[in-house]
């Protein structure tokens, strides 16, 4: 088991940790994050974004540079922006760089608040309504809001409300009521289906991932039932039964799909059981 797993089980279950760098310097995922190099933005949030994984990561030289560079030229009065342009914010990568300031303790800083705000603001959970965004770059990649609002900015950003609602404020009426309207279209979708046909709604939506990227994974998902508390609703069923249908001989589970981009680090292979995943999923 890698030191980082064995850092956050330690976390999870309250115990005390005296140094983290002791797990730090005995760890090859911590390891590999050090030696990424010429990485662009793209890269730079990914890596961001997977090392909070990490407990205590915000004491790492590496993850201290990205927030430094996010904060620099990524984050906007509007929101974070993944191009650095406050008029192609989308809700995906907005949402993705707020969790992650979340974890990394940083969910009262203004640029955590902006993005919130932003969501607040401008994100929709449902066909009949319109954004009141009034920019087009959300239009630009793949249609985040044009007429049909779009799936995986939904998820991401209630993956990332969930997030802010453990780790920074449970009592923030708005969130709590976003994060009840968007799970509750989520399940309507029992999901991971489209209403029209049944079908997956997006690429690698049933596939597992570990650590996330801008798609929208079963891993996701499953973060959003545990958190939610949803798993004894009845449309989350199928999602259960699609994670059980997945489980190994051996008990564990793998990941599926490995997103390539300098900067995203997978925390394990596909070849044999995948230790962060089996911990993760194992509680549900």
């Amino acid at each position: 088991m890698d030191r980082a797993l064995e850092l956050r089980i330690k976390v999870e279950q309250e115990e005390p940790i005296e140094d983290p760098f002791e797990y730090f310097n005995q760890s090859e995922i911590v390891q590999r994050y050090s030696e990424l190099t010429d990485l662009k933005p793209l890269g730079k949030i990914f890596a961001l974004v997977g090392s909070t994984e990490i407990p205590y990561a915000e004491q790492l030289p590496l993850t201290q540079e990205l927030i430094a560079f996010v904060n620099q030229h990524l984050a906007t009065s509007e929101g974070f922006s993944f191009t650095g342009k406050m008029e192609e914010i989308v809700p995906c990568y907005n949402a993705m760089l707020l969790e992650a300031y979340c974890l990394l303790g940083l969910g009262k800083s203004g640029e955590a608040q902006n993005a919130l705000n932003w969501i607040k603001q401008y994100q929709v959970f449902d066909r009949q309504e319109k954004t009141t965004w009034p920019h087009k770059g959300i239009c630009k990649y793949g249609g985040c809001m044009k007429n049909v609002p779009c799936y995986i900015g939904i998820g991401k950003t209630v993956r990332t409300l969930l997030t802010y609602q453990d780790k920074v404020d449970p009592a923030d009426d708005k969130v709590n009521e976003m994060i009840r309207r968007g799970v509750d279209y989520m399940l309507q979708h029992k999901m991971y289906r489209r209403l029209s046909n049944d079908q997956p709604i997006s690429p690698h939506i049933t596939e597992s991932m570990f650590p996330q990227s801008y798609v929208l994974s079963l891993t996701d998902l499953v973060y959003i039932i545990q958190k939610s508390q949803s798993g004894d609703d009845p449309r989350a069923s199928e999602l259960l039964q699609l994670l059980h249908d997945k489980r190994t001989k051996t008990g564990g589970w793998k990941i599926d799909y490995i997103y390539k981009y300098n900067g995203y680090l997978p925390f394990d292979n596909r070849r044999k059981d995948s230790e962060w995943l089996t911990y993760l999923y194992s509680s549900i």
